[in-house]
């Protein structure tokens, strides 16, 4: 309910009948905004624990125990923010469930650096601290589709699908901590019980008719938490300029890199909202899945962005394994797939393609391949860094420029 329609100022139990899913100035509460802090931790203990895994040269273990992490922790993000589109009352029992939520995602993050410990040493998967997290946030997030069930008999059996899948994936997640089989085992039953956690949703929301979740509201708190992970662009930023201060002053190196990272940090965030979410889920609510679970590879590849500037720092130090080339590699891959994923989310979206984009794609390729050969061949790092800075402002001059008179036309033709 509105707090402008509360007839109080308490915060008395409401009946969880949902939201109107065309509600307009629909906005993100400010216990949105506190839920969404303790996930600043979780992306800054990923982010650390890859950047040492890189700058060890530990590639594949690294990037390993770095997808099945952030997969657990924007899950555990998707989870709460579909509910809270749909069913948010904001009245004590809503409140006190976000908090255990929250708790669980601080415990869910101080198990990372045992996830990546384990899965470098390669012998079994040591999740339980992250399993532990997780049974918090589901006892609470399984007790509210419970009350949604209750209280909302028209969508019941919605309800009642996501808090069996939930169930269903936890108790597999728990048996598989105690189980403790081999490492090529649990990633086989990892893969199955993924499909289990995205299996629901996929069953709730098209095939039954889904929940009353606002589309503008919900691109929006996706928005809110692409920015909280470009923060750790910002956060690897600083690590990397103090190391070079460190070691060498204020060098025109030093300041290349800060105006690569903060750069960097700001054409991701433009071209991110140039696609133009909220209005084409609001018409075509059946493509949220997909755009909603392709978030998943692109909150992932931001925080990569911010670890591999921690990359540049530990090669700055003399504390890493891999030389120059690997370090600015490490920032140039995920803005790669960072690109790739969002030109993929704008052209599902739409359902046409483009040409231009295509242009603008090339365009940005071509920056990273560059800033990473000039690196190779001796230049100094922070060209590079520039360079690879450069790739996403690529799509913004060209969307300045002309790109915006083509989504105008695209949106025209599939928004009748």
């Amino acid at each position: 309910m509105p707090e402008s329609t509360r007839a109080d100022l308490g915060h008395r139990l409401l009946r969880m009948t949902g939201r109107d899913p065309d509600e307009s100035h629909r906005a993100a509460t400010p216990l949105e905004l506190l839920f969404d802090l303790s996930f600043v931790v979780a992306f800054s203990q990923a982010g650390e624990q890859l950047s040492h895994s890189l700058a060890e040269g530990h590639v594949l273990p690294g990037l390993g125990a770095f997808a099945f992490a952030m997969f657990a922790i924007v899950w555990a993000w998707i989870n709460f923010s579909w509910f809270a589109s749909a069913y948010d009352t904001d009245d004590w029992f809503y409140r006190i469930a976000t908090l255990v939520q929250m708790i669980g995602v601080i415990v869910l993050a101080l198990g990372l650096p045992a996830i990546f410990a384990s899965v470098d040493h390669g012998t079994h998967l040591d999740n339980g601290v992250m399993v532990a997290g997780y049974v918090v946030m589901r006892i609470a997030m399984v007790s509210q589709w419970v009350r949604a069930a209750v209280q909302d008999p028209a969508r019941r059996r919605v309800a009642l699908t996501y808090a069996a899948f939930v169930t269903a994936a936890q108790i597999g997640w728990v048996l598989l901590v105690f189980a403790q089989p081999a490492f090529g085992t649990v990633i086989l039953v990892a893969l199955l019980l993924f499909i289990v956690e995205l299996g629901g949703p996929i069953v709730a929301e098209v095939k039954l008719g889904g929940t009353p979740w606002n589309a503008r509201h919900i691109a929006e708190r996706y928005g809110l938490l692409t920015i909280i992970a470009l923060g750790e662009v910002l956060f690897g930023t600083v690590t990397s300029v103090a190391a070079l201060v460190q070691e060498q002053g204020w060098s025109s190196e030093a300041v290349l890199v800060v105006v690569a990272g903060v750069g960097l940090t700001f054409g991701l965030w433009w071209s991110y909202f140039i696609v133009p979410s909220g209005v084409i889920l609001a018409r075509y609510r059946r493509r949220s899945v997909v755009w909603s679970y392709s978030h998943i590879l692109l909150f992932a590849a931001i925080a990569a962005t911010g670890a591999g500037l921690h990359v540049v720092a530990y090669v700055v130090e003399g504390v890493a394994t891999i030389d120059e080339t690997g370090a600015v590699l490490a920032v140039a891959v995920p803005v790669l797939v960072f690109s790739a994923v969002l030109f993929g989310l704008y052209t599902y979206l739409i359902h046409e393609g483009d040409p231009f984009h295509i242009v603008l794609f090339i365009g940005t390729v071509v920056m990273l391949v560059l800033g990473v050969v000039l690196v190779s061949a001796g230049w100094p790092m922070g060209v590079g860094l520039v360079l690879v800075t450069l790739s996403p402002a690529v799509v913004v001059v060209g969307y300045e420029l002309l790109g915006h008179r083509h989504q105008a036309a695209a949106l025209a033709r599939v928004l009748p």
